[in-house]
């Protein structure tokens, strides 16, 4: 913080999505780091009576460290709004889309940011027929950190078993999203907002031991090996770094964001493609945005402190022109 004035802040996290312990993990991670800096913290393991528990708490601003439904879709973005609470990370417009997949295609496409084809098949359809050639990718429309994603290649799948008897996680929803299967190489790039606009930290290539990048391999130290700066042609990085920053303007993204890739290097850049864009990664010991952060010179609690900023810079923002937190503030 500029001005290094202690605040009250009230984090976020737990609550009871797929990724609740993963927000448990940020959240602490974030609690710790602005313990560490002076300011006074309230954990919030967030309830059905969180806005009950906010309301007594009195925060000066709010660290959203929750991940998945609801505090990622807009959820308690609404509702930290129409408490008038300062919060960090996007608004609800913005995280209405973004946690949506098909939403998200359709906002980034028509301003030049490739991603893949495909389709949205209900869950019964599945079970007939192959809704697309294979191999391909089936994954829920609105969850996070690849649960529940599946690639179904000629002799089977990788990932959660495709069957009516099979119990996977993406069974509870009704319809699911299918993608052409990009081969290649899986490249991440974190967006961190500053006094001159939203930069690129640059980007990580994800190196697995086996399978593919699932919630398994995100969250199990040694499964997966981080490369960073990732060894890419100039014009590979400096794409994914123009598509990154691209999609966190176009989406109206706040504080941070992450945009993942699939790159095909033997198709040079027709071949590099953007997956979905993030609006609240992860904070964990694992997490791309604090290692690419701190490769960076930004230190872990620094970087908590910039994204507490730019939360209060956004509701003085807000509270003086009446407008709305997220994409229509970037309309």
């Amino acid at each position: 913080m500029t001005d290094r004035k202690a605040l009250h802040v009230a984090v976020l996290m737990g609550g009871w999505a797929n990724e609740r312990a993963v927000s448990l993990s940020s959240g602490t991670g974030v609690a710790d780091a602005l313990e560490s800096k002076g300011h006074r913290v309230t954990r919030i393991d967030m309830t059905r009576d969180v806005a009950l528990r906010l309301h007594e708490a009195k925060p000066d601003v709010v660290f959203n460290a929750l991940h998945g439904v609801p505090g990622e879709d807009g959820t308690v973005q609404g509702m930290l709004d129409l408490m008038g609470l300062a919060y960090t990370h996007s608004g609800l417009a913005t995280s209405v889309i973004a946690i949506d997949k098909q939403l998200t295609k359709q906002a980034l496409v028509p301003h030049g940011i490739p991603m893949p084809g495909g389709r949205i098949v209900t869950r019964a359809e599945l079970y007939e027929r192959d809704p697309l050639p294979r191999p391909y990718v089936l994954k829920p429309v609105n969850e996070g950190s690849s649960v529940g994603v599946a690639i179904v290649t000629e002799n089977g799948n990788v990932g959660n078993p495709i069957s009516p008897d099979a119990k996977g996680p993406w069974q509870e929803f009704a319809e699911l999203l299918a993608e052409p299967f990009i081969r290649g190489r899986e490249l991440t790039t974190a967006v961190i907002d500053g006094a001159d606009g939203p930069r690129a930290l640059g980007v990580t290539e994800l190196v697995i031991d086996n399978g593919f990048y699932d919630y398994e391999h995100k969250y199990t130290e040694g499964r997966t090996l981080h490369v960073f700066p990732a060894k890419l042609p100039p014009e590979i990085t400096a794409l994914c770094e123009q598509y990154a920053v691209k999609a966190h303007q176009v989406l109206g993204c706040h504080g941070t964001s992450r945009t993942d890739f699939r790159w095909d290097d033997e198709a040079g850049e027709a071949g590099l493609f953007v997956l979905e864009t993030n609006t609240q990664p992860g904070m964990t010991p694992l997490s791309l945005v604090p290692e690419q952060a701190a490769a960076c010179g930004i230190a872990y609690a620094d970087l908590v402190e910039m994204l507490v900023a730019e939360a209060l810079r956004v509701h003085a923002g807000k509270q003086a022109k009446g407008g709305a937190h997220g994409a229509a503030d970037q309309a």
